[in-house]
């Protein structure tokens, strides 16, 4: 008898890996998950999920289990102080602004989502970091399906599906 392992894949790059997952912080408290939706769809090599989650994914197969813990240089970076700054208030015209509230925004590293985190007097402090920068991410991730990546999706540089406008 022989086994045919012709179907069996392993995540390499320019495949395209489907995964379900949940994200915790150190705490256990749930940041996101996939369950109750479709597994998240990636092609791997693009770096289109966080370093750390793609390395560990690496070699993985369909079926395969694990928990991973990101360690912040391989998930959203380190908090950067300088990344928190005040803007004079004239800078957002006739806009309401609240503590909270995000902009898109041109940064001296790019374009940027930033968070309004304190409104003193004249001044809103802005903070450019990603949400989850300086923070450990845990993941709880099962490899659901792994295909070859289509030149479409690799010219692309996301995986194509239902909804896909290309």
């Amino acid at each position: 008898m022989t086994t045919d392992v012709t179907d069996t894949q392993t995540v390499a790059d320019n495949k395209v890996v489907l995964i379900h997952y949940t994200l915790k912080d150190d705490d256990g408290a749930v940041i996101d998950s996939s369950e109750g939706r479709e597994p998240l769809p990636y092609i791997h090599g693009l770096g289109t999920i966080v370093e750390g989650l793609e390395n560990a994914l690496a070699g993985k197969q369909v079926g395969d289990k694990l928990t991973v813990t990101v360690e912040p240089a391989e998930g959203y970076g380190e908090f950067d102080e300088s990344l928190v700054q005040p803007v004079p208030r004239e800078q957002f015209g006739d806009h309401e602004v609240t503590e909270g509230q995000q902009f898109h925004a041109d940064t001296a590293v790019g374009p940027r989502i930033v968070t309004v985190v304190a409104i003193e007097g004249d001044d809103v402090i802005i903070d450019a970091n990603h949400e989850l920068a300086g923070m450990n991410l845990n993941f709880d991730v099962e490899v659901v399906e792994i295909r070859d990546a289509t030149a479409d999706e690799l010219e692309h540089g996301h995986v194509h599906g239902p909804g896909c406008n290309h």
